[in-house]
């Protein structure tokens, strides 16, 4: 079978390009017993994978020059050698930016399109979701009637963490880029109030949507943004940590004063709780999170988007785009 792959051909420096990724054409190998040959229908585009491009110390491996560039992925199954699995069958799976994959059949989850859009194994029912209901159940642990602010919150995490707070009974802000995002995410997700972190009047937007201070931050952005929510937090205020994507292309501390004290400071004062966690933390809690976010979409009580491009050749570019923000919800290549 002909497989279309893009490889990891240079690492960036800063802001990546497509110089640093290489289209290429192979062969899929044989099937041995117990392997599956998979199609790709949906590959998800993240903001992690910034950080597989780099080979610096990290929580995972970073992607070797030469490798198919990481990424979750939706496939159909073409050709089986796994009892468990059938020519038909959609399966998640983490085979990465190209068209086929012959991969183990064993640990692959099962799809079932009958249940809803099987791309939702990559944004709602998928590692975003976890993320934000692991996030923010165990580190937020958040309470009726606090206050809970998130960034990025029309992104694919940030969404769902104000929904989840929501349904927990909480006031929720949100800050995210944009008047039109800003708009989304108070008239479709429900949240209170969203703020747009584009603003010059950041800071005081942020102050009159949070009267009563902050209660969970849960950051995905840091830089400015941090800067402004900080002063407003709590006494006893949790603060989980998930992503920091303003910094992610910097190759060097960005220039300024050196703001750590003041970090430091609020966290000591105020006895914050800031811890950062990576999703993998709680992957034994994947079992209650489908759950419960199966019966709260069942139930109307989340909503979604997806943001969509297609054609494998335009995953580099949908990358850049979320690491500028430019996405608007979960960024998929449907292929």
């Amino acid at each position: 079978m002909t497989n279309r792959r893009i490889v990891l051909a240079s690492r960036p420096e800063g802001e990546p390009s497509a110089s640093n990724f290489r289209l290429e054409t192979t062969e899929t190998a044989p099937l041995k017993d117990g392997e599956v040959l998979l199609q790709t229908r949906f590959l998800s585009i993240d903001p992690y994978m910034r950080g597989r491009m780099s080979d610096g110390p990290s929580y995972a491996a970073p992607v070797g020059i030469g490798e198919v560039m990481v990424g979750g992925t939706v496939c159909e199954v073409t050709e089986s050698s796994f009892p468990g699995l059938q020519v038909g069958d959609f399966v998640g799976a983490f085979s990465g930016w190209q068209e086929y994959a012959v991969v183990p059949g064993k640990g692959l989850r099962k799809l079932d399109p009958e249940k809803g859009p099987v791309s939702l194994a990559l944004s709602v029912l998928g590692m975003p979701g976890l993320t934000a209901y692991t996030g923010l159940l165990n580190i937020g642990a958040p309470k009726p009637g606090e206050t809970v602010v998130v960034s990025a919150a029309a992104g694919a995490v940030g969404s769902l963490v104000g929904q989840i707070a929501k349904i927990k009974g909480c006031h929720v802000v949100g800050i995210a880029g944009g008047p039109e995002k800003c708009r989304y995410v108070v008239e479709t997700l429900g949240f209170d109030a969203c703020v747009d972190h584009r603003s010059p009047t950041l800071y005081d937007d942020l102050k009159a949507a949070c009267q009563a201070g902050v209660d969970v931050y849960f950051e995905n952005v840091g830089g400015k943004v941090l800067e402004c929510v900080l002063p407003r937090m709590n006494d006893f205020s949790r603060m989980p940590v998930c992503g920091l994507i303003s910094q992610y292309n910097l190759s060097e501390l960005p220039p300024g004063p050196d703001r750590s004290a003041v970090l430091m400071r609020a966290v000591l004062t105020k006895r914050i709780h800031m811890q950062g966690f990576i999703v993998m933390d709680y992957v034994s809690q994947m079992a209650d999170f489908l759950r419960d976010m199966s019966g709260w979409l069942r139930d109307g009580r989340i909503h979604y988007r997806e943001d969509i491009v297609d054609g494998l050749e335009n995953a580099p570019e949908a990358l850049f785009g979320v690491l500028k923000g430019r996405n608007f919800g979960k960024m998929l290549v449907r292929l």
